[in-house]
């Protein structure tokens, strides 16, 4: 059986930063108060012209660059914020990337699609499905948001985030271990936008902190002991990008350092089902990583939906999305 093998990473944001300063001029908030409870100190908001479709397009081109190929068998996009409620927003991809006539598909999870996605395409190629797939986390979240409100508005940004694989060895740098994916319905309303006209994103955040830092440190014990390893042979832990305090607590609570969890959120928010490709794509980079170092990658988001990757850091090179 075929392992699934990240080989390529690639980022996409919007060119429109948008400060602290620039919300507390708009919105009764202050820079002080949105660092302490978030981490966050800038992100990025997309124009008319940026949409969805074409942030992936953009992270999708620069994963196929990083790993050196032009094609791939399958294409799926994590996104709560398609271009279009029908169809997906997937085969527009594809397509934009000259990949007609491969299998493309979305999938939405929120805050954990790209978790999702990445775990499934890794089940495709190991099951010899496809040798090959290219896995995008793109989200404009921020045209789902009240621009009045400091509890939502202050903590989005948009983005795209891609991966490629291929089918490899266990043996090789950015091969995938493990993964665990789950999901409970009865938690809907916690995170969800209503539906109806004029809908605006909400979320119950005290309940929501509570319950993702439970579900992400539960889900990276149970790929820890798929792949054999303990929490103290984790050399990065790179968590769904939700707010400083989260990413904090679930390495606590999982035993790992805080020290070894990746932080990119300061400059662009959370990107939803962006935010783990592009904090990976970030890593490489900065040359945070080893090729062969042990990851894991976990996440929270609506449905609500959780799961975790265990991961070795693949050998690669990017373009960095700033």
């Amino acid at each position: 059986m075929s392992t699934a093998v990240v080989r390529g990473l690639g980022g996409a944001l919007p060119g429109k930063v948008v400060t602290n300063h620039h919300l507390s001029a708009v919105m009764d908030t202050t820079d002080e108060w949105i660092r302490r409870r978030t981490g966050i100190v800038e992100r990025r908001h997309a124009d008319e012209t940026e949409s969805t479709s074409v942030l992936a397009t953009l992270a999708g081109e620069r994963a196929l660059a990083s790993a050196g190929v032009d094609s791939a068998g399958l294409v799926i996009v994590a996104t709560s914020t398609p271009d279009k409620v029908c169809p997906a927003t997937a085969p527009k991809v594809a397509a934009n990337l000259g990949l007609n006539g491969v299998a493309a598909f979305d999938i939405s999870a929120v805050c954990s699609g790209f978790v999702y996605a990445l775990a499934t395409a890794a089940w495709a190629i190991e099951s010899g499905s496809t040798s090959s797939a290219l896995v995008i986390g793109a989200d404009t979240f921020t045209r789902l948001l009240d621009p009045t409100d400091r509890t939502t508005s202050v903590i989005f940004g948009d983005g795209a985030g891609a991966a490629y694989l291929a089918a490899g060895t266990p043996d090789q740098p950015g091969a995938i271990h493990a993964s665990t994916l789950h999901a409970d319905g009865d938690g809907e309303s916690l995170i969800q936008v209503p539906r109806g006209a004029g809908s605006f994103f909400e979320m119950q955040g005290k309940e929501v902190f509570t319950q993702a830092v439970t579900a992400m440190s539960g889900s990276l014990q149970t790929v820890l002991d798929s792949a054999g390893w303990t929490a103290a042979e984790v050399d990065s832990l790179i968590a769904h990008q939700a707010n400083l305090r989260i990413l904090n607590a679930v390495a606590s609570v999982a035993g790992i350092p805080a020290a070894k969890a990746e932080v990119h959120l300061d400059r662009v928010g959370n990107t939803s089902a962006a935010s783990i490709p592009l904090a990976m794509t970030d890593a490489a980079t900065k040359g945070h990583r080893t090729p062969g170092d042990r990851v894991l990658l976990t996440a929270f988001g609506g449905g609500t939906t959780w799961g975790a990757i265990a991961m070795t850091w693949p050998s690669i090179s990017v373009v960095d999305p700033h």
